[in-house]
């Protein structure tokens, strides 16, 4: 694993999005600087947070020691992800096949476990006014999302094999489980591996960085209206 001799810079807000990336720096062993986004502020729309990640949505993060030794900065949990992986070497196979198996399940969180989730999430507790068929859409979709992860852990110990990102990206989405209107116990297989994940040191410390800054949304209005019905601008 090649040696970080600079900082790299973590703007991040502690999210499921943002806890992937703090478990993997964590995981790395690799020195960062945190740099708070208060996104219940609007601080994800100042121009120095939107030149590195313009879609003023948060993690991203500066490496002074990127490519050819030149700073680079990434936005995109996931692209954070596949790029540390890459360049340390860790969590990340370098076997064809076995990048497939992590980058499918890495895709899968992007696009379906965390979207879903998320929505739940909104419908389930931010919304204005209780709007059952977005309740009980988001709630069993995520339920059925719980139920595909339930039967891959079925025979084995992690979503891709070895324990890798993939992992990393799905575990600060199942920590708010009951929020989103789940009982793990009814998914044996997804808790015994949430537990076995969860219990990592470094993703204690990960799933801690910065964890006192967190508010209740549900209860904060006017972060809801810095977070929510954004419109092109």
């Amino acid at each position: 694993m090649p040696e970080q001799t600079k900082p790299i810079e973590l703007h991040y807000w502690p999210t499921p999005n943002g806890w992937k990336v703090s478990i993997m720096l964590e995981e790395l062993g690799i020195p960062y600087d945190l740099k708070l986004v208060n996104i219940g502020k609007g601080e994800q729309f100042e121009p120095l947070f939107l030149a590195i990640s313009p879609n003023n949505r948060m993690p991203a993060i500066v490496d002074p020691e990127g490519p050819d030794g030149k700073p680079i900065s990434v936005f995109e949990s996931g692209a954070i992800l596949q790029y540390l992986g890459r360049k340390f070497g860790k969590f990340y196979p370098t076997d064809e096949r076995q990048r497939v198996e992590v980058d499918q399940w890495l895709f899968w969180q992007m696009g379906g476990l965390g979207p879903m989730a998320g929505q739940a999430h909104h419908f389930r507790q931010y919304a204005p006014e209780k709007i059952e068929y977005g309740i009980n859409r988001y709630t069993n979709e995520v339920n059925r999302l719980y139920g595909v992860m339930n039967k891959r852990l079925a025979d084995r110990d992690f979503l891709a094999g070895e324990y890798s990102i993939a992992d990393m990206a799905c575990v600060g989405w199942i920590k708010p489980h009951k929020n989103q209107g789940q009982d793990l116990n009814d998914f044996p297989n997804l808790k015994r591996w949430y537990e076995a994940v969860n219990a990592r040191p470094a993703v204690e410390r990960g799933l801690a960085v910065a964890n006192e800054a967190r508010s209740n949304l549900a209860d904060d209005k006017d972060a809801q209206k810095v977070l929510f019905g954004q419109k092109a601008r």
